[in-house]
């Protein structure tokens, strides 16, 4: 499988639009803002039928250096983005073939 990069998802969207590549990338950049945002605003985002980006906080946890493993290192609590795959999504890729994937 390949990796999906914005520029060919602006240039697929150019194509199935009719806009200029140039308005979908600033459509695009606009929108990544936008929720950026609202998840730093400590909200969700859900996007029906696609999934919903949560705020979550990781709990406190002990690290260790790979270079001294004898010194801990307490890692503080932390926001982090999870990301909950809606029905149709989990439903897409459920009717991937794992042959695909490799």
């Amino acid at each position: 499988m390949a990796t999906i990069t914005k520029r060919e998802i602006v240039s697929d969207l150019s194509d199935q639009t009719g806009l200029t590549q140039s308005d979908v990338s600033l459509i695009i950049e606009s929108f990544i803002e936008l929720v950026s945002k609202r998840l730093s605003e400590g909200n969700d985002v859900t996007f029906r039928t696609f999934g919903t980006f949560e705020v979550r906080v990781a709990k406190a946890k002990i690290g260790r250096n790979p270079n001294k493993p004898d010194a801990q290192v307490l890692i503080p609590d932390r926001c982090v983005v999870r990301f909950k795959p809606g029905r149709e999504l989990k439903a897409c890729v459920a009717a991937l073939a794992p042959e695909k994937l490799e």
